[in-house]
């Protein structure tokens, strides 16, 4: 009965993360870039029910009764990477990859300068001239004078990309978007402002880059829709297997071997 509540109760707790993941899905149902998270379930090892009830040969003899699981538990949290719909914009600092890969910005925390990655491509120039995220992070471009990684400045002048990420100011091709991707999206964590952190970024020469576009989140609110009202029924259930047994062993405590 004990094991029960147990098992019970590993249902509720990852019920309950699952409905925090669909809850974030469907709050950046509107957020550029975003990619929805999904939560996966394992149990957790079976025990053996074994015991020396059975008798033969007038000696207590080990009966395995079976196996019995004991629930359910979080595993990982996975990020669905699929493409999200290209909306076309009327700004030039707008931009939206097509297939695989990121754009790489920069953050710094006071102290160090640190890369990370990122598919929302709804940039503006900040009041120094450089092209950033919302956040402020600087969107990174190799300079095709010196080949150097470095904060794409704009300034006033005139934003042009064609569809390799190749950017011309006022006319002249000086810059290039750093665009990465990974071999593996496992190793890739997110880290909050849409951002992701990743270790060995792979240069993606072959991107295709549209400007005037953004990409939107790939979150399909139909389904969500469906799994909040799943993860609730199957809540519910657990609920009331829980209240179930707390009940018989509330009588088992209160009222058998009781004097009448």
């Amino acid at each position: 009965m004990i094991r029960g509540l147990y098992t019970a109760v590993t249902g509720l707790i990852t019920g309950e993360a699952k409905q925090s993941i669909v809850a974030n899905n469907l709050a950046n149902a509107n957020t550029n870039g975003f990619k929805s998270e999904n939560l996966s379930i394992k149990k957790f090892d079976d025990v053996l029910i074994q015991n020396y009830d059975k008798i033969v040969n007038g000696k207590n003899t080990k009966n395995t009764i079976g196996s019995l699981s004991m629930g359910s538990r979080i595993d990982d949290i996975n990020t669905e990477f699929t493409q999200g719909l290209i909306k076309t914009t009327d700004k030039s600092t707008d931009f939206a990859i097509e297939g695989k890969g990121f754009f790489t910005v920069q953050r710094n925390d006071g102290i160090n300068n640190k890369d990370y990655y990122t598919r929302s491509g709804n940039f503006h120039v900040d009041g120094q001239g450089y092209l950033v995220t919302d956040s402020g992070d600087k969107v990174l471009c190799k300079n095709k004078a010196t080949n150097a990684v470095q904060p794409l400045f704009v300034g006033d002048a005139k934003l042009k990309a064609d569809k390799y990420g190749n950017i011309s100011v006022n006319g002249e091709n000086l810059y290039k978007l750093n665009t990465v991707d990974f071999a593996d999206y496992k190793t890739l964590k997110k880290v909050g402002d849409n951002l992701f952190e990743g270790v060995n970024p792979l240069q993606n020469q072959n991107i295709t880059v549209r400007q005037n576009a953004l990409e939107k989140s790939n979150v399909n609110i139909t389904n969500e829709m469906i799994n909040m009202m799943t993860i609730l029924r199957n809540f519910e259930s657990n609920q009331k297997v829980l209240q179930a047994m707390d009940e018989t062993l509330g009588k088992a405590v209160n009222d058998v071997g009781t004097v009448r």
